[in-house]
């Protein structure tokens, strides 16, 4: 406390923060990484010996290049820092290819870009509102949201641990939300564009930036009951938004459009051969969907209503193929999941056109956007519910009923991510980690809103505290029973289905807050 007050007094406590959390991201150079870190090490190589004619064609390595151009160019510049370090893992055929000195460059290289994530963070905390400020510098928002994103759990161990480039490009969401709070909408919609072509998965939350850039930037003005008035219509900044995408995008995919190579770009990002589910199956609706059709199926064998013969064999095995075929209830095709997303996302946008309730409107649809497309979209990764944490840290400190929210859906998703560190040395890292967090994330909000009513009732507070006597039972109990080798993806189905209970909960209660809040009527833009 005594170093935050120093800190503090000197204008220097985000920097010790942001300091703090590098010098940790040091520290778990060493672990467990997954094969994302072959993957990125492929792209390197595919990005550095290769013309660009062939990058979106090279298939040596089964993780062939499928980010947009944005990323690859990114990779490209990597690769002429990463042949000081080794150069052979620059070499296409040196499949699976593994040094110190690769480690440390890509460790490395995460931690660098990192730093776009923490001027973004920067920016995003300028636009708090200021009314709630306690006396002590641990209780205020922006410190507590610097905290919240800078020590993020879910970032930590998916990039410096798994391994990917999350922070950087969460860095570019976080610099455009930031703008727009800033009304510098075009500064705003020329970073989400750039970010479109780095990671394509942002595509999710892009109808939030579409209608909120249409409402609040192309119209000028409202009436004073806070509806639209159709003669502020501004052609000319219609056409310098288009104009800024435009350009982007052009500089991003031209090149392959030059080469008549879009629909091998395009066959790249999105592979819908691929399974409904990813190998650990995502908490979120398909989740429950594919539970239930198990339970029924089990049901109907023992009732004899099924033939065993006619069951398919993997759907009843490990539940972890990623070709999964349903048994009693119906199978799920891209085109199905695409029109519940859309029905899912579509109230969240009439309440942003219809009830304009400023920045902050614009940050809750974007929040349920990101949740809605987790929850119903196709071959949904876990990795993606940071999509929605992320946003939503920047409600957080802003209103109670959003910092209940945000608590129960980061304290989940969190959870959910479990999985993907699975080796014994990282088991304690990834608790004590959450945990950390968790705690200080609950303390922190709780003594933000302490004049305010709890932020959870008994049942919220029942369901978040049974995520451990679930992490016992998995980690602790489960590998010593017989049921490990008849019933392998037990625990994995455990906590998809538990954390699915939760983020759908928190996914309603967002939806509902959002439908039952008045409109901000002003006569001018916010």
């Amino acid at each position: 406390m005594a170093a935050f007050t120093i800190a503090a007094g000197t204008g220097n406590w985000f920097s010790a923060l942001a300091l703090g959390v590098t010098l940790l991201k040091c520290l778990l150079i060493p672990t467990y990484h997954s094969t994302d870190f072959e993957v990125h090490r492929n792209w390197l190589a595919i990005t550095h010996s290769l013309p660009i004619s062939q990058w979106y064609y090279e298939a040596t390595s089964e993780w062939t290049l499928d980010y947009p151009p944005f990323f690859a160019w990114f990779e490209y510049i990597l690769s002429h820092v990463a042949k000081y370090f080794d150069q052979e893992m620059l070499n296409v055929r040196n499949l699976n290819y593994s040094s110190s000195r690769t480690l440390l460059f890509q460790r490395f290289s995460v931690i660098f870009m990192d730093v776009l994530f923490v001027y973004a963070v920067h920016e995003c905390c300028k636009c708090i509102d200021g009314k709630k400020v306690g006396k002590e510098l641990t209780e205020k928002p922006k410190f507590i949201l610097s905290v919240l994103l800078l020590w993020n759990f879910g970032l930590l161990i998916v990039d410096h641990i798994h391994f990917q480039y999350n922070g950087f490009l969460f860095g570019l969401m976080l610099l455009s939300i930031a703008r727009l709070f800033q009304k510098r909408h075009m500064e705003g919609a020329f970073f989400f564009a750039v970010l479109l072509h780095f990671k394509h998965i942002y595509l999710y939350v892009a109808p939030a930036y579409g209608v909120y850039l249409l409402r609040s930037y192309c119209f000028t003005a409202n009436k004073p009951d806070g509806s639209i008035r159709w003669n502020s219509f501004s052609f000319v900044r219609v056409i310098s938004l288009g104009l800024v995408v435009f350009l982007v995008s052009a500089l991003s995919l031209g090149p392959f459009l030059a080469l008549n190579q879009l629909p091998q770009v395009f066959s790249r990002l999105f592979p819908f051969k691929r399974g409904l589910c990813h190998a650990y199956w995502a908490p979120n609706f398909w989740a429950l969907y594919n539970a239930l059709d198990k339970v029924l199926s089990v049901i109907g064998l023992k009732l004899k209503f099924l033939d065993p013969n006619n069951i398919p064999k993997a759907s009843m095995t490990s539940g972890l193929v990623q070709q999964f075929q349903h048994t009693v209830l119906p199978s799920v095709t891209p085109l199905t999941t695409l029109i519940c997303t859309l029905i899912a996302i579509l109230p969240s946008i009439f309440c942003l056109w219809f009830k304009p309730q400023g920045p902050r409107g614009f940050l809750r649809c974007l929040t349920l956007c990101a949740l809605s497309s987790f929850m119903f979209g196709w071959h949904v990764h876990e990795k993606a519910i940071l999509l929605a944490i992320l946003p939503m840290s920047l409600l957080s400190v802003q209103k109670a009923g959003d910092a209940s929210i945000f608590l129960i859906l980061t304290t989940t998703g969190h959870y959910s991510l479990f999985p993907l560190l699975f080796t014994a040395p990282e088991l304690p890292i990834k608790i004590l980690l959450m945990l950390l967090f968790t705690i200080y994330s609950i303390s922190s909000l709780k003594t933000l809103f302490r004049k305010e009513k709890p932020l959870f009732n008994w049942m919220e507070t029942f369901y978040l505290l049974g995520l451990g006597p679930l992490e016992v039972c998995c980690e602790f109990v489960f590998p010593f029973t017989s049921w490990k080798v008849k019933y392998p993806f037990l625990p994995l189905l455990l906590t998809s289905v538990y954390c699915a209970v939760g983020i759908t909960y928190a996914w309603f209660k967002l939806y509902v807050s959002v439908l039952i809040d008045p409109p901000v009527g002003k006569t001018k833009k916010q």
